[in-house]
């Protein structure tokens, strides 16, 4: 029950940017007590951004498709392009804008705190 909580929070706070697809792949404990991973398929459509939303672990991506930035605060923009992976810090303030003509897609892992919300927006 708790894991469909937490399932149906993050595809509320996601359901609201219709520029942005996360469907999740695979939910499952880690040797690391209290963490969980998250792999997930990414996809941004062309123009569109993510939203700044922070998470309660690391966020690894790897670029499938398309080209863009990542906009981590107090960092310089990070272009992305297929090939590529980038690294999110736990609770950084971030998010993700396709400068390009096809989508973004990512693949995502994230390994954050159990029974927290995937993402929550930020201001």
């Amino acid at each position: 029950m708790r894991i469909l909580l937490l399932a149906a929070a993050a595809a509320a706070l996601f359901a609201q940017n219709p520029g942005i697809q996360r469907t999740i792949v695979e939910r499952k404990d880690i040797s690391v007590p209290g963490r969980e991973a998250v792999v997930a398929r990414v996809e941004i459509a062309p123009g569109a951004f993510a939203g700044r939303h922070t998470h309660p672990g690391e966020e690894i991506s790897y670029v499938m498709e398309g080209e863009g930035e990542i906009l981590i605060e107090g960092q310089p923009p990070l272009k992305i392009k297929p090939g590529m992976a980038f690294i999110v810090p736990a609770g950084a303030k971030h998010d993700a804008h396709n400068t390009g003509t096809v989508p973004i897609r990512l693949a995502a892992v994230y390994v954050v705190e159990k029974g927290k919300p995937m993402a929550t927006p930020a201001p």
